[in-house]
């Protein structure tokens, strides 16, 4: 199989980690990629994709950066406009609804969306196809 990367992308870091085969993330991504970012075998985000891997110190603003590791794990799909925090992991499977803010870990083969995300349903795994 051919490997590919499809991005249209403002980077603000390049210390990605990617091992991957047909990910696809659509334009206008904005990836803060200083605390890492990960991408399973095919998991694909729709247009708009952000994702944060750093925040600030709530009280040391200035001073105190804290990181947090995102990764995306097999076939997950991302829709339009989600932005994700720092140190989430977005589950196998795993569906997040256009515009929904991920603050907490996706787990495999959920349907999250909102602000924050949550899960509305649960996907049966003997239902999903490579």
């Amino acid at each position: 199989m051919v490997s590919y990367l499809k991005i249209k992308s403002i980077i603000e870091y390049l210390n990605w980690i990617f091992q991957v085969l047909c990910v696809i993330i659509k334009y206008s991504a904005i990836l803060s990629a200083s605390g890492g970012i990960e991408f399973e075998d095919g998991s694909m985000a729709a247009p708009g994709l952000r994702i944060a891997t750093i925040n600030h110190d709530m009280n040391e603003r200035h001073a105190i950066y804290t990181y947090g590791k995102v990764t995306v794990k097999k076939n997950a799909w991302i829709g339009m406009n989600v932005t994700i925090c720092p140190g989430v992991t977005i589950g196998e499977y795993a569906v997040v609804a256009a515009g929904a803010v991920v603050t907490k870990d996706v787990p495999d083969y959920a349907v999250v969306g909102g602000v924050p995300a949550k899960v509305i349903r649960m996907q049966d795994p003997s239902e999903q196809r490579e």
